[in-house]
């Protein structure tokens, strides 16, 4: 084949690779491979980035719960720290996974070159977009375990309904990678996550009954609060601190795994529009 042959044929898988680039993923256990060369790489510094990870939510559930608690009649029937408890670990779970696929996912793809090196593996964008998704949800499940083992060991919960929270975590985890991988396939330079953190993860937490009730916010605000997902994520979590069956438990977690695969599809889509040239 001639270099003109040549060009032209490079020329029009280029094009077909950004038509294509919402087509469905192509899910493969070479997924796998991307989420294990991570956590190998994890492993090594594993003890200072779990501590970081649970400073945060503890300064928060033990500052609040003591302190602002003791101000606070019963919350919902309970004391503020049982309260506040579950919505901590969502609060955990969501910047674990959040930070993990905006910050780490950016330095592999943009700083690092990481994903040009496991491309010229046998693996495609989509296994590694998949382990970089599942991996920041691993990092949340392990958040989000974390503080509930603080939780039961400060006796804020004796209930065995409570170890459902732990599989829960990873959905959490599932639902917020999927949505700030997004952000990362669109942004040029890390200064832009400051956008999502300000316009979307503080509303949440803020919104969502982490910190108080959603039934004390204007009636247009708790509109807004039963689109987001953490409202689900919470609704799921404290009523097993509490040792209660979650209300509506099979939507709440479709609506998780519904954010999560939404965000795993545009995450993917302009990851190949950007990357795929």
């Amino acid at each position: 084949m001639n270099h003109s042959a040549a060009g032209s044929t490079a020329g029009i898988a280029a094009n077909a690779r950004q038509v294509n680039a919402w087509r469905l993923p192509e899910l493969s256990a070479r997924a796998l491979h991307a989420w294990r060369r991570n956590f190998l790489v994890w492993r090594k510094h594993a003890l200072p980035s779990m501590t970081g990870h649970l400073a945060d939510p503890m300064f928060y559930m033990l500052g609040l719960g003591f302190g602002l608690g003791a101000l606070l009649p019963q919350v919902d029937g309970v004391r503020y720290i049982n309260f506040l408890a579950g919505g901590t670990v969502c609060f955990s779970t969501m910047n674990s996974a959040s930070f993990e696929a905006l910050y780490s996912a950016f330095a592999r793809m943009q700083m690092q070159r990481t994903w040009d090196a496991i491309l010229n593996a046998p693996m495609t964008l989509d296994d590694i977009v998949l382990g970089e998704h599942l991996w920041a949800a691993s990092k949340a499940f392990l958040s989000g375990t974390a503080i509930l083992a603080v939780i039961w060991v400060l006796g804020l919960t004796h209930s065995p309904l409570s170890l459902w929270i732990i599989p829960i975590t990873f959905l959490i985890g599932f639902c917020f990678a999927g949505m700030a991988l997004v952000m990362t396939a669109l942004s040029p330079s890390f200064d832009f996550f400051m956008f999502y953190m300000t316009l979307m993860m503080t509303p949440m937490s803020l919104l969502c009954g982490v910190f108080f009730p959603i039934s004390q916010l204007p009636q247009a605000m708790q509109v807004v609060a039963q689109v987001l997902p953490l409202t689900h994520a919470v609704e799921l979590v404290r009523p097993l601190i509490y040792g209660e069956v979650p209300t509506f438990w099979a939507m709440r977690i479709a609506i998780l795994l519904a954010y999560g695969a939404v965000g795993l599809y545009f995450a993917l889509g302009f990851m190949r529009r950007r990357l795929l040239k």
